[in-house]
């Protein structure tokens, strides 16, 4: 029952980017006379691909988004990566000595992921997997399954890194193990219990290889 296959989450866990993303899209709906606060953002948005954020948007506010919102976003998104996207914090010296074969599986779109590492400097280190390619995003296991497919692992051979409830949710379903990331700018200071529950917590990325030892020699890590 060992772990043969990582799956990454990208923004949240190998990208500190959840708190650029909230303060440009709570910028851009203030323009629009619709007020979310940074709790609204983890609660409602954290994890899911943005077509589910903009349907969130609308089903709770009754508003109308206008139809460059989301292009609009995505602009001023990528212009605030380009000067403040940092890593989260270890993270790029684990990835460098990962023992194991590893993939990303986001929620973001392709364009978004693919400059996010490219500003990393991890453009091509590893295979990448978005919401785009599957049926159902998170927290729905389609796009985990997915990704240990195309890798060639079955699902109980994967370990999912993941920094939201939704994928959290989303690995369970996959029947795959799961740590949860709460080292992001975005998690720091709030209680570690996901919703979701039942998972092992970590919150600095010099506890991973540890956990992972600790897996593969069958110790009780959820």
């Amino acid at each position: 029952m060992g772990i043969g296959l990582i799956i990454l989450d990208c923004d949240g866990v190998i990208a500190d980017s959840e708190i650029l993303s909230a303060t440009v899209l709570i910028d851009q709906l203030a323009a629009l006379g619709i007020a979310v606060t940074p709790e609204d953002v983890r609660r409602d948005f954290l994890g899911r691909s943005f077509p589910t954020v903009a349907a969130t948007i609308r089903r709770q506010f009754g508003n109308p988004l206008p139809p460059t919102f989301e292009a609009d976003y995505r602009s001023r998104l990528l212009d605030r990566f380009a000067t403040d996207l940092r890593p989260t914090p270890g993270v790029l010296p684990i990835l460098e000595g990962l023992p194991l074969p590893a993939c990303i599986a986001t929620s973001s779109s392709p364009q978004r992921v693919e400059r996010t590492l490219q500003i990393l400097g991890l453009s091509g280190r590893f295979p990448v997997f978005t919401t785009s390619q599957v049926p159902r995003g998170k927290p729905a296991p389609d796009l985990f399954l997915f990704a240990a497919a195309r890798m060639g692992f079955p699902p109980d051979k994967a370990l999912v890194i993941e920094d939201s409830t939704p994928g959290i949710a989303a690995a369970q379903a996959a029947g795959m193990r799961v740590l949860h990331y709460a080292g992001g700018a975005h998690l720091r200071g709030l209680n570690r219990t996901p919703s979701a529950g039942g998972v092992q917590s970590f919150d600095t990325w010099e506890e991973f290889p540890q956990l992972l030892s600790d897996i593969q020699a069958g110790a009780r890590v959820p």
